[in-house]
């Protein structure tokens, strides 16, 4: 759980430990404003994604299926600058279908902590293989990290791009090919 409290005297000590006077107007609310966005932003520490992912339809569909173009927006840990983009989630089921809604429900709970990119992709993968123990899952995400574009080396528009693969998706390339080529349009 988020202290509020304790975000905005830290957020009051950083404004005046950069030369700023935290009682000018711009200023005077930001603690507060700060302590609301991190209470959003980080609401997902502690929080189980295999709980969201309890809507699964016995449909007996054993074929690829992709929710591709996922927004998402996180917190890199090591600078608490903003990494975000877009991640795509394909798994083959064993019969039992994920409520649509559901993936991209997890990805927000998995991305609203400070993270690393790889670290979120695989927890993505291994949450949706906790949960319905499908023949296998990819995740691909691609994302702009703002710790290389605004800060260090300077080059916008770059863009990190990991994976996770698990079961069939790692183990047959055939099945990685057909992923990687529907996420990518062709």
């Amino acid at each position: 759980m988020v202290n509020k409290n304790d975000i905005k005297k830290a957020v009051l000590a950083l404004i005046e430990a950069i030369g700023e006077d935290p009682g000018r107007e711009g200023l005077r609310d930001t603690p507060r404003r700060i302590s609301e966005m991190y209470a959003d932003i980080f609401s997902g520490i502690g929080v189980d994604p295999c709980g969201v992912m309890t809507t699964v339809f016995d449909e007996g569909h054993h074929e690829m299926v992709i929710i591709k173009d996922i927004p998402f927006y996180s917190m890199c840990e090591h600078h608490f600058l903003p990494f975000f983009g877009i991640v795509h989630i394909g798994y083959i089921p064993k019969g039992q279908l994920i409520g649509a809604s559901k993936l991209p429900r997890a990805v927000d709970i998995l991305a609203k902590r400070p993270q690393l990119q790889e670290r979120l992709t695989s927890q993505i993968a291994e949450a949706i293989v906790k949960a319905i123990k499908p023949n296998g899952v990819g995740v691909v995400i691609e994302a702009e990290h703002l710790c290389m574009t605004m800060r260090g080396v300077k080059k916008p528009g770059s863009k990190i791009v990991t994976s996770a693969m698990r079961g069939i998706f790692r183990d047959k390339a055939a099945t990685r090919a057909e992923f990687m080529s529907l996420i990518q349009g062709r």
